[in-house]
């Protein structure tokens, strides 16, 4: 079973999902933005459609590729809990330097 996390690994799919946060992308539009060939493209897209990052709309001939955030949004929240310690650790490593700079200016007064 592949996780976001697999899938988001690959830098040609984070390629991908940034053309996607703009906008609809048929499968040609992708080639040409990516340099890559449709295989290739096709395959990145399969991986990322299997993970619900991505939704195919089909109109006429073409399938227009759409991003959808939803699992993004899982992983974000996942995310914050992180992001919350690691503002802990700056704020404290602020405090400290700040107290640093605060005793070498009063030792350079001196």
């Amino acid at each position: 079973m592949t996780t976001i996390f697999d899938v988001i690994a690959d830098s040609t799919r984070r390629r991908i999902l940034d053309l996607l946060r703009q906008r609809p992308y048929s499968v040609g539009e992708l080639v040409d933005a990516l340099e890559i060939s449709q295989p290739g493209v096709s395959k990145q897209l399969r991986l990322l459609r299997e993970a619900g990052l991505v939704y195919v709309q089909k109109e006429a001939q073409l399938r227009w590729y759409h991003l959808n955030p939803e699992p993004l949004k899982e992983l974000d929240s996942w995310l914050e809990v992180y992001r919350t310690s690691w503002a802990d650790r700056y704020s404290r490593l602020d405090a400290y330097l700040q107290s640093f700079q605060t005793q070498e200016k009063e030792n350079d007064d001196e």
